[in-house]
């Protein structure tokens, strides 16, 4: 489990707490912010790895630790909402479909970005949005699993690396190596062959992210991005993904600046607990109109 607390100034009694609760393929992220006059903070970011546990025991124990790094009562919290796998948060008040948690994610994080790439563990979607986080178009990845982080992490499994390595070994390629981008059991063909004949780890992982690049820069074309591209989801801290991306979007003449943050893999929660406090306060705003 991986767990940011964020300082905070000390709260008042307009102060509104809201969290956000994506529950993914491989893991479970909650954000818990406050709200004040407009302002936001972050107040506890969490990160819990599913790691075959029972994903109900997984969501709750995420969710007590972000209350706890975040010092605040489960009492205190206004509105809970999910998105993802939503149906395994029973204390959710509401729930946000992904695309339009990450896009308010991203815009949170990076406030002039107009297009998001979230990639998670089975599949990588395309958003062009606006300065408001509205979804303008998006087109999704096929089914087959090798423009994906499980494929990702199957591969370097295989080779012998940790998942956070992954990133920085890409960069240091001097001579990437093509791997299949049509189909995952090919694609793993091909990097056994390629370890077989003594290809470096570098030029093979650099040949995976210019692979899955491709598929990356088709969907952008297909939704027309422009300008700055944020990365967001479970790879978003891949650097070497980012690097070929960059690489691959200028090669096929696509005017694209990739972006990523810190927390960009915490985009999908931190836009539902964001989505949260503004359904709160339109639902407290209807509540005080006289009938």
């Amino acid at each position: 489990m991986t767990t940011t607390t964020i300082p905070s100034r000390t709260r008042s009694v307009d102060d509104q707490i809201t969290a956000g609760v994506d529950v993914g393929s491989s893991a479970v992220k909650i954000a818990v912010l406050l709200t004040t006059g407009g302002e936001t903070e972050v107040l506890a970011l969490v990160n819990e790895r599913i790691r075959r546990r029972e994903l109900r025991k997984v969501v709750n124990d995420g969710y007590q630790a972000a209350l706890c790094a975040a010092g605040v009562a489960a009492d205190e919290v206004c509105y809970v909402a999910s998105t993802g796998e939503g149906e395994l948060v029973d204390f959710r008040r509401g729930h946000f479909y992904g695309m339009t948690t990450h896009a308010r994610g991203a815009i949170f994080l990076m406030p002039e970005v107009r297009a998001v790439l979230d990639v998670g563990a089975l599949h990588a979607r395309a958003m062009r949005i606006d300065e408001r986080s509205r979804v303008l178009s998006y087109r999704m990845t096929g089914q087959c699993a090798s423009g994906s982080g499980q494929f990702l992490e199957n591969v370097a499994r295989y080779l012998g690396i940790a998942l956070e390595d992954v990133g920085p070994l890409s960069c240091r390629a001097g001579n990437p190596q093509v791997v299949s981008s049509i189909c995952a059991v090919l694609a793993e063909t091909d990097v056994i062959n390629m370890v077989s004949r003594g290809i470096t780890t570098p030029d093979i992982l650099k040949g995976i992210h210019l692979s899955m690049a491709g598929r990356y820069t088709k969907l952008l074309r297909a939704i027309d991005a422009h300008g700055q591209v944020a990365i967001t989801g479970g790879l978003s801290a891949d650097t070497g993904l980012a690097q070929a991306l960059q690489e691959k979007s200028r090669e096929d003449g696509l005017d694209l600046e990739v972006r990523t943050h810190p927390d960009s893999i915490y985009a999908g929660a931190l836009g539902a607990a964001l989505w949260g406090a503004y359904r709160h306060r339109m639902l407290a705003r209807h509540a005080e109109v006289p009938a």
